[in-house]
């Protein structure tokens, strides 16, 4: 167990005495626990800032979120997270894997919160993943001796709590929220206040086919073809070199016979039709990974997930992909009910890259994106698979109805997050959610291995649909 020797020579330099520890487990701002060596609330994270004066260092616990707003106030200036390539700078420079939570490693003036003094001890992010610079409060307060103090940092636990309340919660959250962040007259029914937009009249038609007993290949077609770019894009995804289908794909007919199969047209077909309901958000977070981006690789990981499973426990395989098509649709939704508020969640969730950002919309504006695209999808009267998967595909511990569908998200993005796809934050993965799912933890990171292989073919099947 070694930190890098920049941090050592830094710390050593200051005459500063400390001792080392290291995590057992994969850690989050969630965690409430770390091992048998680490304090969690008492981890110490740093996150860089900056504005047109330059950049500021702030340190705060790793299990709470930093408020941009007070912090701003403070200090009389407009700080947002500095960029990745600039972090990716003085990672580089210091020989890091990630910022290391020691101010005088740098030049740059830093600000502490004042929470950080409550504990005996606290443990610096050394700059290696799972290594802690465990220092005495003396010690500590001897590192920042020259950095300004405030306090701008939340506990997140009662957020987590809040954002995990039961479904039938989630209306009274939402009508709060509006109340709260609209200038909309509130009217008794939520949909009326909310003005959502109608359900798209090709994804009404498709769902009624979903629940014909006697709707065939040709009346898939048909629904498809109406909607010329729908219908290209459903021949353009089965004619890709991901299915490595034999001959030419010309017609939507074509793809359901020869490629793709009627379950899994359909549901990609509805996903299309809904994913392209509403606009994309202008104003999002800088560096995610692009929504179609993330629509693709999802959807794809999780029907080889369902795949990899013993098939007398599979679920729908159709539904399964719809989900992970849909699964941040929530993200769209915020940006169409609540658009002014948009980019203030996305400089928070710049600035708190080590929380998931449904806890970041919960902070701001008292529900999350989980939340708002469940209750849509409920409202438009899509199956209950999909109003839970998208409800709960944060929660590794749900084991409630439909479970199948919100685990495999919950697995399928934590997976491909290892690879450097998606935004989802860090979290340990239950093993109870790999005995519900029937499949073993290898076996799961193979599939997520050979889906990643296929990036090139992915990445092109979603830049078609982002255009």
């Amino acid at each position: 167990m070694a930190i890098p020797t920049s941090v050592q020579k830094c710390l050593d330099l200051q005459n500063i005495s400390y001792a080392l520890a290291a995590d057992k487990a994969i850690h989050t701002a969630e965690t409430t626990s770390i091992g048998d060596e680490v304090d969690a609330s008492a981890i110490v994270k740093m996150i860089l800032l900056q504005d047109s004066l330059g950049m500021v260092q702030v340190l705060i616990p790793n299990n709470c979120l930093l408020d941009l707003s007070p912090l701003c106030e403070l200090l009389g200036r407009n700080l947002q997270a500095a960029p990745a390539e600039e972090t990716d700078k003085i990672t580089q420079r210091h020989g890091l894997e990630l910022l290391a939570a020691v101010p005088k490693l740098t030049d740059f003036s830093t600000i502490a919160d004042h929470c950080l003094f409550e504990k005996p001890y606290v443990f610096l992010e050394s700059g290696v993943p799972g290594i802690y610079v465990k220092l005495a409060q003396d010690q500590f307060k001897r590192a920042v001796a020259e950095s300004d103090l405030g306090s701008f940092s939340t506990l997140i636990a009662p957020y987590i709590d809040q954002s995990n309340n039961k479904f039938s919660d989630d209306e009274a959250q939402i009508t709060k929220a509006v109340e709260q962040f609209t200038s909309l007259r509130i009217k008794q029914r939520l949909k009326n206040t909310l003005e959502l937009p109608p359900m798209p009249d090709t994804a009404e038609r498709i769902i009624k086919l979903r629940v014909d007993p006697d709707a065939g290949v040709g009346e898939l077609a048909a629904v498809v073809e109406t909607d010329p770019s729908l219908a290209a894009q459903v021949v353009s995804w089965a004619a890709s070199p991901y299915y490595a289908a034999p001959g030419k794909i010309t017609s939507v007919q074509d793809a359901v016979v020869r490629v793709l199969g009627f379950d899994l047209v359909i549901n990609l077909a509805l996903g299309l039709a809904l994913g392209k309901s509403l606009a994309l958000p202008t104003d999002g977070p800088r560096g995610i990974t692009p929504y179609w981006q993330q629509a693709v690789f999802t959807a794809s990981a999780t029907e080889q997930l369902v795949k990899a499973m013993p098939s007398e426990n599979r679920p729908s395989i159709g539904m399964a992909y719809l989900a992970g098509l849909l699964h941040n649709f929530g993200y769209m939704v915020l940006g169409f009910v609540f658009p002014p508020h948009l980019s203030l969640i996305s400089r928070y969730s710049e600035a708190n890259s080590h929380i998931c950002p449904s806890i970041i919309d919960e902070y701001l504006l008292g529900l999350t994106r989980e939340q708002i695209s469940a209750w849509l999808m409920k409202v438009w009267q899509m199956p209950d698979e999909i109003v839970t998967a998208l409800r709960w595909q944060q929660d590794g511990n749900y084991s409630d109805d439909f479970s199948p569908y919100p685990n495999l998200l919950f697995l399928a993005n934590q997976l491909l997050r290892q690879h450097g796809i998606g935004d989802c934050t860090a979290q340990p993965i239950p093993d109870a959610l790999y005995e519900r799912l029937h499949l073993d933890p290898e076996q799961a990171a193979d599939v997520i291995q050979k889906t990643v292989s296929n990036s090139d073919h992915l990445l092109s099947i979603a830049r078609n649909l982002a255009n």
